[in-house]
């Protein structure tokens, strides 16, 4: 009896699961954008410089995603969709060279 109480419920809480994973995986990427420019002090210059519409030298989740997009874009040599360490240090010497 109990363990079918356990996978009613397992199997039930699936769908839901499932229907917020999209909205989750959203919000990862955006984190994982403004990290991106927390932990690296020339690439959040250059997105405070570029990316910050408001001026309020914060970068809004809008703001990170739109620098995460183009430094991606910049440092993304090959085309391949990911950006290998190599390309991330080119990308962040030619930034720091450039501006």
């Amino acid at each position: 009896m109990i363990r079918f109480v356990l996978l009613t419920a397992a199997s039930s809480a699936s769908p839901l699961l499932a229907q917020q994973s999209p909205a989750l995986a959203s919000v990862n990427v955006i984190t994982e954008a403004r990290a991106l420019f927390e932990r690296d002090w020339v690439l959040m210059n250059w997105a405070l410089k570029f990316y910050d519409a408001d001026r309020n030298i914060l970068l809004s989740p809008s703001e990170a995603q739109m620098a995460a997009n183009a430094f991606r874009s910049m440092a993304d040599t090959n085309g391949d969709g990911r950006v290998t360490r190599d390309e991330y240090r080119a990308a962040r010497t030619f930034i720091l060279a450039r501006y």
